[in-house]
């Protein structure tokens, strides 16, 4: 990859990031709706007689629910490709700084190249 496309690269993944964060967002706003309907029928159930037994049907609701058991599995497969988005644009983002180094390394040993012809006379 050329230095000049770098940018635009880093870029494109910063954004996909983004994508990725945003999808999260949202998933966790299903996961919090639910959570609140499963709220809702334990505060009206009358047999539930505490905390304990309400947290107990709490989590038996939301285990046979099947949107909410697909909405924690899409949390998770969200969560590791923005993990490996995250990767990518750290690696762009390094490979960057390398290329860079690189230009001014090659920069130098001209110069000194041109300093040391100087010096003998050619």
């Amino acid at each position: 990859m050329r230095l000049s496309e770098y940018p635009a690269a880093i870029a494109q993944a910063a954004q996909a990031v983004n994508v990725g964060d945003q999808k999260i967002a949202h998933l966790r706003q299903d996961l919090a709706r639910l959570e609140g309907k499963a709220d809702m029928i334990v505060a009206f159930e009358e047999g539930l007689k505490n905390e304990n037994q309400r947290k107990a049907r709490r989590f038996e609701i939301l285990q046979v629910d099947q949107q909410y058991q697909q909405r924690q599995d899409q949390l998770i497969q969200l969560t590791a490709e923005k993990a490996n988005k995250l990767a990518e644009l750290e690696r762009l983002r390094n490979q960057f700084s390398v290329a860079k180094l690189e230009v001014r390394w090659a920069i130098a040993e001209k110069l000194i190249g041109l300093e040391a012809r100087e010096l003998v006379g050619l």
